[in-house]
């Protein structure tokens, strides 16, 4: 990367930084090649430290540099494609788009789940009534990039077994199994920007309040609502698009240089 004279840029220093970075990232670097320390880089475009971070923040928060602990700051992978429209039907099922099960216990859902499970038919559902709370997460080219509560009530699953699988992934596997088992009629989602909890956080690697997108889906049998799904991804990792369709998608597209 070469210098450049910044002083005279009528735009916010940062801003002409961050698309100059952007260009030398897109020509002279390789995904999960570490850059230069912030000391080496604010020297070589002669600005403050200050303004190198928020160059680089931007970045970060566009997805195209990831800071790692212990590393540094490297350049970001592609971002991964989910679809999220209409037109994807099916159960959660293991090992498909890299979600892989992690664990499943029974657990009071929060308010906001509970109202959902007693929609399309399903009628009220109780305060006080548990259900399988499946956490699943999804990898892709070695990175966490999205952590998944499902939530199965009871009804759902009548046919799960304690004794074959009590706990751990094999429960959470048990449970996906026995949503396999029923007639899909269909099912809804919506997409909205939110804040990582703690846990979350701490399972994408973010630190806790980062931006996520949460994806929310409710999957309809003839009795009603039989599951909800609350799917945390990380918004440095996804783009998203609308279709012709007008189905939402979140999916990769090739960076171009601009």
């Amino acid at each position: 990367m070469g210098t450049t004279q910044l002083e005279t840029v009528p735009e916010p220093k940062y801003w002409h930084l961050k698309t100059v970075l952007s260009e030398a990232l897109d020509q002279d670097f390789a995904v999960g090649e570490v850059l230069p320390n912030e000391r080496e880089l604010a020297a070589r475009f002669g600005v403050a430290r200050a303004t190198l971070r928020q160059a680089l923040e931007q970045l970060e928060l566009e997805g195209r540099l990831q800071r790692r602990r212990g590393v540094g700051t490297t350049v970001a992978p592609p971002r991964v494609g989910v679809a999220v429209g209409s037109t994807q039907h099916g159960w959660p099922a293991e090992g498909v788009d890299g979600w892989e099960p992690v664990d499943a216990a029974e657990t009071l859902p929060p308010a906001a789940v509970r109202a959902l499970l007693g929609t399309g038919g399903a009628g009220t559902f109780a305060a006080d009534q548990p259900v399988h709370t499946v956490r699943r997460t999804r990898v892709a080219q070695g990175q966490a990039v999205a952590a998944e509560l499902l939530y199965v009530p009871a009804a759902s699953v009548p046919g799960l077994s304690t004794i074959e699988a009590p706990a751990g992934p094999a429960r959470a596997r048990a449970v996906l199994r026995e949503l396999q088992r029923l007639v899909l009629e269909g099912q809804d989602r919506s997409v909205e920007l939110g804040s990582a909890r703690a846990d979350d956080a701490k399972e994408l690697d973010r630190l806790p309040g980062a931006p996520v997108l949460l994806v929310t889906t409710r999957y309809f049998t003839a009795a009603g609502t039989a599951a909800v799904s609350v799917a945390t991804y990380r918004a440095d990792t996804c783009r998203l698009t609308f279709g012709d369709s007008g189905d939402v998608q979140i999916t990769h597209e090739p960076r171009v240089a601009s």
